[in-house]
């Protein structure tokens, strides 16, 4: 019982804070400058220590936290990032250029000083050689070549060559002798702009380009006063041959399909049979060319319909002397072994292609991490960026714009020059008005910098001189669609780079890539957070911190973090844009619902996590009322279902229409429901 009662007297309250007291008196007694007042301040404190610890561990707690005010880790509960199990093969090249000059061709001395002026072209390429002799003996063809290869002058010249080299002199009256069809309003522009230029000396052949989004009365006008070379839309020609009088063919001797497998998608076969039936109930004999980067089953059924004895022009094949005639291509391409799964593609050697793997919760900062390394740090970079949806582009867009490039740079205006570098950011889809489309393209055609974030309206033979990156955001739906959208870059011979943004579930896309002869590297998510050491505007501020050398893991993921709650308070700071992000998640949503079946085992939906996704987002959890929410996108995706059953015979199996439905979802180039919707 003694003992016991020592030891608890021991214990009291009364044995220990003396001593402390008296330690820290001593501590105050010999501190220079002490006053009487704050001995006695810090006497009083100490009679209570366990409020006063309590204080400086909540200081402590409050201060160490503050950087990461309303945001959860982005680096906790990730899925693991499996190793890519990639064979490396031998990739489909082309030779892109020839030694041959233009004057090895049997063509008028004016258009060959044009070409040499104002294209400044001196030599021909590969695919130009072999289709122009084709072409200038009256044939018809079909041409397969890599993108940015040359097909527009291809065609481009020969038809220039017959056309003003006529017996009888060209009259504006005559209405079209060549008809031109493109998928896209950009591409028609850009092919116009070329045959403008290659028509310099011949100034009385008239070219002239139809396209939705351009007043109808002016078109008629110009059409009533004739236009020699029509370039045109299929959606709009078939409305104008529906609705204008003065439109005919009985001249015409030039059919050329540009892109003819893009044309095909949803909404133009049908437009196509139309122009078909048009042109021959006035004129059934014509010379008809088809191009394209990829040949699809589409594309040699519209071969079999349109083109008569045609040559077959292949320049990724190993080129033969005498070309063969198409339908014998036809035959080998409809048969199993060499049906579209087993399709290898042509892939520019100037071209690095690279794939990352990157979390849900982490794609927003990785993505601006990587715009900022690029764009801001490197310099002197053009980038585009593929998303799957208009929605995605508006939101995405707009925030980039608010958080990287915002007013939070003037505001310091002691800041290095790092910093100083504006990032300019533009946007490209399918739901811009036409006025607005045309004027993005052209500023980002000019401009030596910039991004443009766009849906695969901007995938097919547009030809935006010096983009040195093409990033896809969202993996496409094929890889025919993968070697449209990186044929963005390193055109003509020039160097670029592709990265292809993959989540750890989608990490089987490498080897379908593989399957058709494509390699890609790897490139590591943590060396692109490390760019994020490079800009201050991410630094975490502690006291007593030591200024960090090199690049520390613990540090990246800190300032990663301080990105991601910028991103995230921007997109609570309103209800407008909380919606906004939600309906941009919603769009995402459905579009990776339409990835075709064989590619479900990649691209399923419930490999997502929705709260995880939310994040990339900008949001803090996963939102409840997704359905609440309209997108144009739903609209589009539910639209097509009637006209399902019929594409499903003809194309020979759901395959097709699955990617159909997808490449209409993400284009936003339908036109019927662009007039729907003005209505």
């Amino acid at each position: 019982k003694q003992s016991g009662a020592l030891k608890r007297k021991l214990q009291s309250p009364h044995g220990n804070p003396p001593v402390k007291r008296k330690r820290k008196l001593s501590i105050n007694t010999f501190r220079k400058g002490a006053t009487e007042t704050d001995r006695r301040e810090e006497g009083r404190s100490s009679q209570k220590p366990v409020p006063k610890k309590q204080l400086i561990d909540n200081q402590n707690e409050s201060r160490k936290n503050k950087p990461f005010v309303r945001t959860s880790s982005l680096f906790k509960n990730n899925p693991d990032i499996p190793e890519i199990q990639r064979k490396e093969v031998q990739q489909v090249q082309e030779n892109v250029f020839t030694t041959d000059s233009f004057s090895q061709l049997d063509l008028h001395p004016h258009l060959i000083s044009t070409i040499n002026t104002v294209l400044n072209i001196c030599s021909m390429t590969s695919v130009q050689k072999q289709t122009i002799p084709v072409l200038l003996q009256g044939r018809d063809a079909l041409v397969r070549s890599q993108t940015g290869s040359g097909k527009t002058l291809a065609y481009g010249i020969p038809l220039v060559q017959s056309l003003q080299g006529m017996e009888s002199k060209i009259q504006r009256s005559d209405g079209p002798y060549a008809l031109v069809l493109v998928p896209t309003r950009e591409l028609a522009l850009q092919s116009f702009d070329t045959i403008q230029k290659l028509l310099k000396p011949f100034t009385w052949i008239v070219p002239g380009v139809l396209m939705g989004g351009e007043k109808r009365k002016s078109e008629k006008a110009r059409l009533r006063k004739g236009i020699n070379i029509l370039i045109s839309t299929p959606g709009r020609l078939v409305d104008h041959i529906k609705s204008t009088e003065c439109i005919h063919f009985r001249r015409t001797q030039w059919l050329i399909i540009d892109e003819a497998d893009r044309i095909l998608d949803l909404g133009f076969e049908k437009d196509v049979a139309v122009i078909l039936n048009a042109l021959n109930a006035e004129r059934e004999t014509r010379q008809n060319v088809l191009l394209s980067a990829t040949l699809t089953e589409g594309v040699t059924r519209l071969a079999d319909i349109s083109l008569n004895d045609p040559v077959s022009i292949s320049i990724a094949d190993e080129i033969q002397k005498v070309p063969e005639p198409a339908s014998q291509i036809d035959r080998e391409a409809s048969s199993p072994s060499n049906c579209m799964e087993q399709e290898n593609f042509a892939v520019p050697e100037t071209l690095q292609q690279y794939v990352m793997m990157v979390p849900s919760k982490l794609r927003l900062v990785t993505l601006a991490a990587f715009i900022l390394q690029k764009c801001k740090f490197e310099k002197r970079h053009k980038m585009i960026i593929f998303f799957s949806s208009c929605e995605q582009v508006e939101f995405y867009h707009e925030l980039l714009v608010k958080v990287l490039s915002g007013g939070s740079e003037s505001e310091q205006p002691g800041r290095s020059s790092l910093s100083s570098v504006s990032l300019q950011f533009l946007r490209l889809h399918g739901d811009m008005e036409q006025e607005e489309r045309t004027e993005v393209f052209q500023e980002f055609l000019k401009s030596k910098t910039g991004i443009l974030l766009c849906t695969d309206v901007a995938a097919r033979g547009l030809d935006l001189p010096q983009v040195t990156w093409s990033v896809q955001y969202n993996a496409p739906a094929s890889p025919a669609e993968y070697i449209h959208r990186i044929g963005r870059t390193a055109r003509i011979g020039c160097r670029g780079n592709s990265l292809l943004v993959l989540a750890p579930s989608e990490a089987e896309y490498v080897s379908l890539l593989a399957s058709h002869k494509i390699n890609v590297s790897e490139l590591k998510m943590e060396k692109v957070l490390a760019s994020l050491m490079k800009d201050d505007r991410f630094k975490v501020h502690r006291p007593g911190r030591k200024k960090s050398c090199g690049k520390n893991p613990q540090e990246v993921r800190e300032r990663a973090t301080v990105l991601q709650t910028k991103f995230e308070n921007y997109v609570h700071s309103s209800e407008e844009t909380v919606r906004w992000a939600k309906k941009a998640l919603q769009s995402f949503l459905c579009a990776y619902t339409t990835y075709p079946r064989n590619l479900k085992h990649i691209f399923h939906i419930r490999s997502l996590h929705l709260g995880h996704v939310a994040k990339s987002f900008g949001l803090r959890d996963a939102p409840q009322n997704l359905t609440a929410l309209p997108t144009s996108g739903s609209k589009k995706k539910t639209k097509p279902r009637p006209k399902g059953s019929e594409l499903l015979r003809k194309t020979h199996g759901k395959r097709r229409l699955a990617e159909i439905l997808r490449s209409e979802y993400s284009s936003g180039m339908d036109t019927a429901g662009a007039k729907v919707k003005k209505k």
